[in-house]
């Protein structure tokens, strides 16, 4: 779940990126589209430097020839009043404007137009220098007035609402995500669940009920599935233990008559004991069928571990296994007494097929120890020997696929890999992990690591 609410922050983090990215790249435009008007406005050009140019080089009787250059430049004409409203002198002045102006006039067009024109005015000693700008130029408000209270609350305001914008936008991203993740949180942990072979059933109305249905269906689909391998392999494991056992006893009964030849009597022990490998294939595909898709039952119980492998020691001493083979036995202290609870029957089980695993890879010979340790959080059992241990390859290998199968080899000597994926589901089935590695000088280490309270 915690990788879709990343991915549900990173698209907020990409859309937050987009949203600044196209704010500059406004700003950048708005400086390219007004850079020119905004040159003009307030450059040498703009009414207040035109103000201040012609009232410089302006007197009652004329106005100096640059300064008239310069307002024929820029489509401006001129008109300077006297203190009683007359023309002292005008530059171009269009013929609908008037030369004289009462004090009314004057009132009138100081802040606003003159027949349409806008104007700009510059009070002088000697009078009232007035320029008036094309129609098409410059747009004035004559409504100049604002309250002081307003313009005192407009800071406020403004940081008000922005502070108010922003957290009406977090909330609606915070409320929307938690929707989100409300309502597909269950498609993602039943997709998850689904993932490892497991059934689910959804239950959810609205807009994903079909997303949620085709789930359902999915996993209706591989239940079945499921549900018939196993069912399958349950079969044909008792189909087979019949015609097998009748093998099993022919081959043995030729292979101890004396009334056979020595040759018939190799061939018939030989049967016998492939078999036997047969038997123990089929019996363990069936075991891993049933953990696989949790069909076998878990009888769990507190076990003390440390009397198990105990037990398990003696009982495989006691089977008369080759002089070869050294079984030993270290049991830590703070591990004497650990409880666990568990289904005894498939751990023993799963150390079995560990020890027997060592005996097939060394066939000359090791040293094979068990060892049980306690942390206050885990359980270690380990299962060392000092054999030949595994190359790299095959180390990988067993690593991405534990269930590996060979085929036979001339001598009919069938081996398969079913009895470590067996430990790998039992490690599973009790909330624990299996780790294989080879140990120095040489030789493989097996560990089984359970989560134990000490």
């Amino acid at each position: 779940m915690k990788s879709f609410e990343s991915y549900i922050s990173k698209y907020l983090v990409s859309f937050v990126a987009f949203i600044l990215i196209l704010l500059f790249l406004n700003a950048v435009v708005f400086g390219l589209t007004f850079q020119k008007i905004v040159t003009e406005d307030y450059g040498d050009s703009s009414p207040q430097s035109m103000l201040e140019m012609t009232a410089t080089a302006a007197t009652p009787e004329q106005l100096s020839d640059e300064a008239v250059q310069m307002l024929r430049q820029n489509h401006i004409w001129a008109i300077y009043l006297n203190t009683a409203g007359q023309c002292y002198w005008s530059v171009d002045l269009p013929d609908n404007v008037p030369k004289n102006y009462t004090i009314q006039d004057v009132a009138l067009f100081s802040k606003g137009y003159i027949e349409d024109y806008p104007v700009f005015i510059w009070n002088t000693d000697d009078g009232l220098l007035v320029l008036g700008y094309p129609t098409d130029s410059y747009t004035k408000l004559t409504s100049n007035f604002y309250s002081i209270a307003a313009l005192q609350r407009l800071p406020i305001f403004v940081l008000g609402m922005l502070g108010l914008d922003v957290l009406c936008l977090f909330s609606a991203y915070y409320f929307s995500k938690r929707r989100i993740i409300h309502n597909t949180e269950p498609i993602v942990s039943a997709v998850e669940t689904l993932a490892d072979g497991k059934p689910v059933s959804l239950h959810i109305s609205g807009e994903l009920s079909e997303i949620a249905s085709s789930v359902n269906k999915a996993s209706s689909i591989l239940n079945r599935q499921n549900e018939a391998r196993a069912n399958w392999i349950s079969g044909v494991s008792h189909d087979i233990r019949t015609p097998l056992s009748m093998i099993m006893g022919y081959a043995g009964r030729i292979a101890e008559s004396e009334a056979a030849s020595k040759s018939i009597r190799e061939q018939a022990e030989i049967v016998r004991k492939q078999s036997v490998k047969i038997k123990e294939l089929v019996q363990d595909l069936n075991l891993v069928s049933q953990l696989e898709y949790e069909m076998q039952p878990l009888h769990k119980e507190m076990v003390r571990l440390s009397k198990l492998l105990r037990s398990y020691v003696a009982d495989l001493l006691n089977t008369g296994i080759s002089d070869s083979y050294n079984i030993g036995i270290k049991i830590t202290p703070d591990a004497e007494n650990a409880v666990l609870e568990c289904d005894a029957r498939l751990i023993s089980r799963a150390v079995n097929n560990l020890v027997q695993n060592s005996m097939k890879h060394n066939p000359q010979g090791c040293e094979i120890g068990l060892s049980l340790t306690a942390s206050q959080s885990h359980l270690i059992l380990a299962v060392t020997d000092n054999g030949t241990g595994l190359s790299a390859e095959k180390l990988q290998e067993l690593e991405e696929k534990p269930h590996y199968m060979e085929s036979t080899d001339e001598r009919l000597d069938l081996r398969h890999g079913l009895g470590l994926l067996i430990v790998q589901q039992v490690a599973a089935a009790h909330n624990g992990s299996f780790k294989l590695t080879n140990v120095f000088p040489k030789g493989c280490e097996a560990t089984l690591i359970f989560p134990y309270i000490g």
